[in-house]
């Protein structure tokens, strides 16, 4: 379970976020939209631990980030996974080797790695694209690359800034129809547009903001959403985890901090 308690962001003058405050359940999928400057990508930094926030709490399971040593920090990130707006991708490198990083970081056995690597390529639909170099890809094919790197590890928590922000419509529904599949698998999803098209394609919870606020948390898509007070509990599912000694540290050791 991800709770964000009256959180606040400030750049120099600028404050981004201003008060924020929700949870996500597990299994849940969430869009986080609103026009650009609202913070969408402010508020995912946070919620993923690469910025802290200047005022009020981002917790996991209970451990508030903001407690957490580096060492720490860097073990809970490899729980989640991130698709991030321009990707990241290592250019130099083939799809499949950009798939397999997380588990060669994590110090996985090579027949694990390429195993698991097989089989995120084929749902993903990139089998025969695997000796490509990253370069060499076309915008959707180097999005559902992102999204291979982001679940080979099976993470509980997927994010993705404006994932589809630069593809053409056929693209952007094989890419919605990817993220309706892992979460179909038990993946707790939280993805931030501006398109509010995509919410609608969706029929999830939507989360609204402006001005760094919140000003709508809905349910069933954009346009026709109700409220998210009246929606049925979300079911809570175990999620596998590559490495559950990792999981067990964390866990220990945020208590001892």
């Amino acid at each position: 379970m991800l709770v964000l308690k009256n959180v606040s962001k400030v750049y120099g003058r600028n404050k981004v976020l201003n008060g924020i405050s929700f949870r996500v359940d597990p299994k849940e999928f969430v869009c986080i939209t609103g026009p650009s400057g609202a913070g969408k990508s402010t508020l995912l930094h946070l919620m993923i631990g690469a910025e802290l926030a200047n005022a009020g709490s981002v917790a996991v399971d209970g451990v508030d980030l903001h407690v957490l040593p580096p060492t720490i920090l860097q073990l809970f990130r490899r729980r989640i996974g991130v698709v991030f707006q321009d990707f990241k991708l290592l250019w130099e490198r083939t799809v499949a080797e950009n798939v397999a990083f997380p588990l060669e970081v994590a110090g996985a056995p090579d027949d694990v790695i390429e195993k698991r690597v097989k089989e995120v390529l084929k749902e993903m639909r990139l089998t025969r694209r695997a000796h490509t170099m990253a370069n060499a890809l076309s915008g959707g094919e180097k999005a559902r690359t992102a999204i291979a790197r982001a679940i080979v590890h099976k993470p509980i928590m997927l994010f993705a800034d404006e994932p589809t922000g630069n593809l053409d419509p056929g693209q952007t529904q094989m890419v919605l129809d990817l993220f309706k599949q892992i979460h179909k698998q038990g993946t707790t999803i939280v993805l931030a547009t501006h398109e509010v098209d995509i919410v609608d394609t969706l029929q999830t919870r939507v989360i609204r903001l402006e001005d760094g606020a919140i000003v709508r948390d809905s349910i069933g898509g954009y346009r026709k959403g109700k409220s998210a007070s009246q929606a049925k509990e979300p079911t809570h599912a175990k999620h596998e985890i590559f490495d559950e000694e990792q999981e067990r540290k964390v866990k220990i050791t945020a208590k001892n901090v």
